[in-house]
């Protein structure tokens, strides 16, 4: 019974389990529709600092300080969905391999 409840210890501290990239089908496909997603992300960004931008700037030259506020919130919500976007393979990849790490 004792030797039991050391394997079970045991698997506890290491399953054993690691990625696998040729693990699932369909992964190569996975992996394009996640990078379309990042993309399109990407372009609605653009288009959301654009409209920001221009809510800013009617703000400020109409006197509106609630729609200047906004925009200016606008754009500093989409840099940094931008800066995420972008640094989202690196942000998965440093906290994957510092996940490793643990033990």
């Amino acid at each position: 019974m004792q030797h039991v409840a050391h394997a079970v210890v045991q698997l506890a501290y290491d399953p054993g389990i690691t990625p696998n990239e040729g693990g699932l089908p369909g992964l190569s496909v996975l992996k394009k529709v996640m990078g379309s997603v990042n993309l399109f992300g990407i372009i609605a960004v653009v288009g959301a600092l654009a409209v920001s931008a221009g809510i800013w700037a009617w703000g400020h030259q109409s006197g509106g300080h609630q729609a200047e506020a906004n925009g200016k919130k606008g754009v500093l919500v989409s840099a940094g969905a931008a800066l995420l976007l972008g640094a989202a393979n690196g942000i998965v990849a440093f906290f994957s391999t510092l996940g490793s790490q643990v033990h």
